[in-house]
């Protein structure tokens, strides 16, 4: 069995330094908002390139609490893609705001910039790029939309920690940026986290606040806020895996290379595409291939761990019905939640399970051309 992700390969490697960590935490006594929540807060700010970073407790309140601190809420949309994971519009539907679905680049998959404008209307209130897979948006573009239509952007960027959008990190680029600290994250706690990063000052305190039961003063509550704390144990995790970060998104990146080159010969296979001027971290490396369904069946009983992300499209998922979306809405959404499939992709993947992988899908593809 080859795994889509093996967290044990990264424990044998860092696990003497993590446990050494956690006992240190245990022995402290300083369990919520102690000083690795702190020191990780600037360590981030630090490795990101922004001027604060705010520690959650998940990728989804960073999106959510980011919409709450920019005070879009009911009557409000926000313009987004529909092919990402669900909490990217959970938290606009969670402040009461609307999500507009626009259609996604068939190369990177990421929110097409050029069809933005045309879903501008005098509700509209920010803009949320997802980095998807670890793949920068065009944020040159989306920036100069947002600013001629004074709006806001809120990138997502649970997926995408170290990636560089022309040499600048992601989330760096609009008014905050959000990330994801799930363990299945190429920087993942051993449970869950989250971070919001941002160059306000006054956003960030706003932020802190909201994280805290919505007040910056213990036992004076300004606003209703919610209980979002990281803890203590987990930023002491995550500091450790800090240190790791950029050589793990390297050799992400050298497996990316490695499939591209494996499948060179293939040409039912699309690789991924990296725009110019992007460094694209590989959260997850992700193929376009005929009959999807039918090899991704092949693949799981010949022990390979491939995975689809995502099958189903946000527009056309039960929880966003109301908004009166229909197939054929977003034509290269749907388009692609049938093709792609993403393979095993984690730092310590070997050559070997790299050969195999692509050999057994090559072969599966063979295979379901003779049953057609």
């Amino acid at each position: 069995m080859i795994p889509i992700l093996d967290s044990k390969r990264q424990y044998a490697k860092i696990g003497a330094e993590v446990e050494k960590a956690v006992c240190e935490v245990l022995r402290s006594g300083s369990y919520i908002l102690g000083p690795n929540v702190k020191a990780l807060e600037t360590e981030l700010a630090e490795y990101i390139g922004c001027k604060y970073t705010v520690a959650l407790n998940s990728g989804t309140d960073a999106l959510h609490i980011a919409l709450r601190a920019l005070d879009i809420g009911k009557g409000d949309e926000v313009i987004t893609t529909a092919f990402t994971f669900v909490a990217t519009t959970e938290s606009i539907e969670i402040v009461g705001a609307t999500p507009v679905f626009c259609d996604i680049d068939p190369d990177t998959f990421n929110i097409d910039a050029s069809k933005i404008e045309d879903l501008i209307t005098p509700h509209t209130k920010a803009i949320m790029p997802v980095h998807l897979y670890g793949q920068p948006a065009d944020m040159d573009k989306i920036m100069d939309i947002a600013k001629r239509h004074n709006l806001y952007v809120i990138e997502d960027c649970c997926q995408a920690i170290g990636a560089k959008y022309k040499g600048q990190k992601v989330g760096t680029f609009g008014d905050i940026g959000c990330y994801s600290f799930y363990p299945t994250k190429n920087l993942g706690g051993m449970g869950d986290g989250g971070l919001i990063t941002v160059n306000s000052e006054n956003l960030k305190n706003r932020i802190v606040a909201l994280r805290n039961h919505g007040g910056a003063i213990r036992y004076h509550h300004d606003e209703i806020g919610v209980n979002s704390r990281l803890d203590e144990i987990q930023a002491a995790i995550l500091r450790i895996k800090l240190n790791y970060i950029d050589e793990w998104n390297k050799a992400r990146r050298e497996h990316a290379a490695t499939y591209n080159e494996l499948f060179s010969g293939c040409s039912d296979i699309q690789t991924p595409k990296e725009l110019a001027d992007t460094y694209c971290v590989y959260h997850q490396y992700t193929v376009k291939i005929p009959n999807r369904d039918n090899i991704h069946k092949m693949l799981q009983e010949a022990g390979i761990g491939a995975m689809l992300y995502y099958p189903i499209p946000l527009h056309m998922q039960k929880v966003h019905a109301h908004l009166g979306y229909k197939m054929g809405d977003l034509p290269i959404t749907e388009k692609n939640t049938e093709c792609v499939i993403s393979l095993p992709m984690f730092p310590e993947l070997t050559l070997e399970e790299q050969k195999t992988v692509a050999s057994t899908l090559i072969e599966c593809i063979e295979k379901s051309k003779a049953l057609v």
